[in-house]
């Protein structure tokens, strides 16, 4: 066994022994587990213990009183590590949000609306209020000069505002989809490293700024952005609902790294 090898081995076991801890302290251990995945291993072998996690929380809720040996295990590992485009299970985002969340997902090929809602989920847990710390406003959490590229009017109230959630879902759709045009060659020419997609690479510049993303030509090192892109995906399978529906934020996430 390689030295890497053996500190992937280290990383992995240390989130098996963070997947049984009480519920309680889970939120800080589930952050741990994604720094030390992070530092210690590959991107490519950071998704067993999150499935793993997801498993014993029974798809991230209780929602339909579903156990974990319930739960298709293969299906949350297909999600996890899938494109997103899923199909979103309405009950398990707010009722009013449900078609502006498909029609941001639906803008363009490369973004689905799982990956808007999950997206959504752990910017703000749905909170149309919530204050980023660089001025971001609303759900999306976009940054302010995107906002105002990419806002419109979505609900005909002659108000475009961040925190109007119609406006921002709206807006962070248009983003994305903005985002993964211009990453997309990257994966395409082959710069970016094997394994990374374009969800991926579209993920960390929402997170961490185009710009570094190019200049890496792949995810950034440092661990930020794949923190964001490992925490995403992790919500694939319950915006699925696969597990169960279940409401948001009923799932553990680390904090949203800072942009």
């Amino acid at each position: 066994m390689s030295e890497n090898e053996g500190m992937s081995s280290k990383a992995t076991m240390i989130g098996v022994a963070g997947a049984g801890c009480g519920c309680m302290t889970l939120p800080a251990a589930a952050a741990g587990l994604i720094v030390l995945l992070i530092v210690f291993g590959g991107l490519g072998v950071l998704f067993a213990p999150i499935i793993a996690l997801i498993l014993f929380f029974g798809g991230g809720g209780g929602g339909d009183d579903v156990s974990p040996s319930d739960i298709d295990t293969d299906a949350v590992s297909e999600s996890v590590q899938g494109d997103g485009k899923g199909e979103l299970n309405p009950k398990t985002v707010p009722s009013d949000l449900a078609d502006t969340i498909e029609d941001a997902g639906g803008i363009c090929d490369a973004i689905g609306p799982v990956v808007i809602a999950a997206q959504i989920e752990h910017e703000s847990s749905f909170n149309e209020d919530m204050l980023g710390p660089n001025g971001e406003k609303g759900i999306s959490q976009l940054p302010p000069d995107k906002f105002e590229e990419f806002g419109e009017d979505e609900d005909d109230n002659d108000e475009t505002s961040a925190t109007d959630p119609k406006d921002s879902i709206m807006a962070q759709g248009r983003y994305m989809c903005s985002l993964a045009e211009k990453v997309k060659p990257l994966v395409d020419s082959g710069q970016a490293p094997e394994g990374q997609s374009v969800l991926d690479l579209t993920l960390a510049a929402y997170d961490v700024g185009l710009k570094a993303v190019q200049d890496a030509k792949g995810l950034p090192e440092g661990g930020a952005a794949q923190s964001y892109v490992i925490t995403v995906r992790s919500l694939f399978p319950r915006f699925e609902g696969i597990g169960g529906a279940v409401s948001p934020s009923e799932f553990p996430t680390p904090p949203t790294s800072e942009s």
